[in-house]
């Protein structure tokens, strides 16, 4: 990736970047808006993402340009000084300003005038976290230029206060602790409210295929939103800060308290916190059948609870877990479209793949994308 992106520099802007960086997608494992809520989830950064190309200028001009649309990439320029958020075509370009925007915050320097270039192998809107990747990403070569080293928890908490405060969505820390903390063969561990990072080796024979619908996913269109603001008013009734500290026992007896829908988003989010924990134990004592159950209840938990997912999510989920060779599957990501992952045993092949993609086609006049994922590296210059 990195000669493509340092040839379409060179092209765009006529020198070649100083610094080019790289970060993964993610898949979400388990865990399912557990983040925000102060709980554990288990992610998986993955062999595709976002690099990012950058050279300084000698003047205050940002220019950014991507090939996102598929087209010729275009130079969006914008001015020096605090960052202005864009809309439209133009609206992407507010991740890599939004760490610009968040730099002070972590007394950092921002920098100046520079050309950007960002190109991507990951499919934007699948629920495989393009954001945290262009963030990670951008992040990182924006340090690099500015002669800036913080710690990588630092770059990870950065690049998630970006998203939050800047781009406007209110994300917990699994889609940038995973990319920033990725490890090939390994799942990312993270104790949201802790803040603490760590990994679990995946048994031999793992393997994950994600289909991505091409369906709706715009987490910040108000759907996000409101299960966050759920999650937050059942937490208060049941007297704690975060839905980390409450229990099943608690949130049966306040139930007479909650709406329907706010008891659903909590106990979704307190099973799936204990579900998390189960996984990690399965893992390791290599029970890949019962980590496949694992996955396959936190859907039916987002299905049935949470209400996140989607009729042509849980049509794959349904195809997918009716066959041998997959373990379990599950929606990816926010929901409300987006993608389902499966994790198969070695057996699992295209040819599988493609007769689920075949009867989703039949289903929905649409096939979706089939992308056999393997486990990568987390973000790094390269």
């Amino acid at each position: 990736m990195k000669e493509k992106i340092v040839a379409k520099f060179t092209e765009i802007y006529g020198r070649a970047p100083t610094v080019v960086t790289r970060a993964p997608g993610r898949i979400e494992f388990i865990g399912n808006h557990t983040d925000y809520n102060g709980g554990i989830v288990l992610g998986a950064s993955i062999d595709r993402g976002i690099a990012v190309a950058v050279a300084p200028r000698d003047d205050a001009q940002r220019r950014f340009a991507s090939d996102y649309s598929g087209a010729t990439p275009k130079i969006v320029a914008v001015g020096g000084g605090k960052p202005q958020r864009q809309d439209g075509d133009d609206a992407w370009t507010n991740y890599p300003l939004g760490i610009i925007d968040s730099f002070p915050a972590f007394n950092l320097t921002p920098p100046e005038g520079f050309d950007y270039l960002a190109v991507s192998d990951l499919p934007v809107g699948s629920g495989l976290s393009s954001s945290a990747a262009i963030e990670l990403a951008s992040a990182l070569a924006f340090l690099a230029i500015t002669d800036q080293a913080p710690s990588r928890e630092e770059v990870v908490k950065l690049a998630r206060h970006a998203e939050n405060n800047f781009v406007g969505v209110p994300c917990g820390i699994l889609d940038q602790g995973v990319s920033g903390f990725g490890k090939k063969d390994h799942l990312v561990f993270i104790d949201c409210r802790a803040l603490t990072f760590d990994t679990v080796p995946l048994p031999p024979d793992t393997h994950f295929w994600v289909f991505n619908t091409h369906t709706k996913h715009a987490l910040a269109d108000g759907l996000y939103e409101a299960r966050h603001t759920e999650c937050m008013d059942a937490a208060k009734t049941l007297g704690v800060e975060l839905l980390v500290d409450g229990t099943i026992e608690a949130l049966e007896a306040a139930r007479p308290k909650l709406n329907e829908s706010v008891y659903r988003r909590a106990k979704h989010v307190i099973e799936e916190i204990e579900r998390v924990r189960q996984t990690v134990e399965a893992l390791k004592r290599g029970d890949l059948a019962e980590v496949g159950k694992l996955i396959t209840a936190s859907h039916r938990s987002s299905q049935h609870l949470f209400e996140n997912s989607t009729p042509e999510l849980d049509f794959l989920v349904d195809q997918l877990t009716g066959i041998l060779d997959v373990y379990g599957a599950r929606l990816t990501g926010g929901g409300f479209g987006g993608a389902v992952m499966a994790m198969t045993n070695g057996r699992f092949d295209e040819k599988a793949a493609d007769l689920v993609a075949d009867a989703y086609r039949q289903r929905f006049q649409e096939r979706p994308e089939v992308l056999h994922m393997q486990t990568g590296d987390g973000a790094s210059v390269l």
